[in-house]
């Protein structure tokens, strides 16, 4: 819960302010970029919601924040009714979660509506209210977690859904030993004939990630776009297991068909699938250099 006492200085005045617990994840800034920006290591309110639209995202990002940063100075506004705007649509039957989890460090996690079966993309915190909205939406067959770092609550939403948890082996730890689909090796694994896991080790050794309809890539830590660069990105400095191994992972991406880049944390990029393929080039390029 955010505290006034705790209120950021560089907040501007009104209703929303983020306080000095907040970590940095970059949530609150990608679901409402025109209310929050980073200042220094955290980020701040720097313009308050003006109509009903940007209040929602204000809340939305409330919602969201993982260490519960972000504050309302005034009562009456109730945020209970945006509860329900979770799960996002992003476009047609693929969804972005919210409620990120301190446990993953505010990564974002993702879910796809699907008549065989939907699944959820690496764990949110655990919401009773999100749950109801999944279930809303036909329950969760499958949680894919794209590696170690992002599992949050997997347990409590394979407790409410049953659901089938898969995690590349080499990321099994204590908490994830009894994942129910253990994928082994660094071949493709084929979950249907729409989707396919694909093995990219480098951020760790069993990183990998979900390509849907050879259009939308789920990459956990693996890429992203970044603002600052301006271009796609691996994450040099939170590389745990091997950068070298991290670039052929890049590179074998060149082999798959996308035009969406829906990470774990940074920026989502869409573009067509050539100019994807080119971007994808420059940012193998940029890897090379930065050894």
């Amino acid at each position: 819960m955010a505290h006034l006492n705790r209120k950021h200085p560089n907040n501007v005045d009104g209703d929303f302010y983020v306080d000095t617990s907040c970590i940095d994840c970059d949530a609150c800034r990608l679901i409402a970029p025109d209310i929050y920006k980073r200042d220094g290591d955290q980020s701040i309110v720097f313009h308050q919601p003006i109509n009903q639209t940007e209040q929602m995202k204000s809340i939305q990002a409330l919602i969201s924040c993982p260490t519960a940063s972000i504050g309302i100075t005034h009562k009456d506004i109730d945020i209970n009714p945006v509860k329900k705007s979770f799960p996002i649509q992003i476009k047609e039957n693929v969804y972005y979660c919210g409620y990120h989890s301190k446990k993953s460090y505010g990564a974002a996690s993702y879910f796809i509506q699907r008549k065989e079966g939907n699944i959820l993309i690496d764990s949110p915190r655990y919401s009773s209210d999100l749950a109801d909205q999944f279930r809303k939406l036909g329950g969760i067959k499958y949680l894919y977690l794209t590696h170690r770092d992002d599992v949050a609550d997997h347990d409590k939403y394979q407790q409410r859904f049953n659901c089938k948890r898969i995690l590349h082996s080499s990321d099994i730890c204590h908490s994830t030993k009894n994942i129910e689909i253990q994928i082994d090796g660094n071949t493709p694994y084929h979950l249907n004939q729409d989707t396919v896991i694909i093995p990219v080790p480098g951020h760790t050794k069993g990183h990998t990630v979900l390509l849907y309809m050879n259009n939308f890539l789920f990459t956990g830590d693996h890429l992203s776009y970044s603002i600052r660069l301006d271009h796609l990105y691996g994450f040099r400095n939170y590389c745990w297991y091997s950068w070298s191994e991290q670039i052929k992972s890049m590179e074998s991406l060149l082999n798959y068909p996308f035009e969406s880049i829906l990470p774990g944390h940074g920026c989502s990029y869409h573009a067509p699938k050539e100019r994807m393929r080119n971007e994808l080039l420059k940012c193998i390029d940029w890897m090379y250099k930065s050894r």
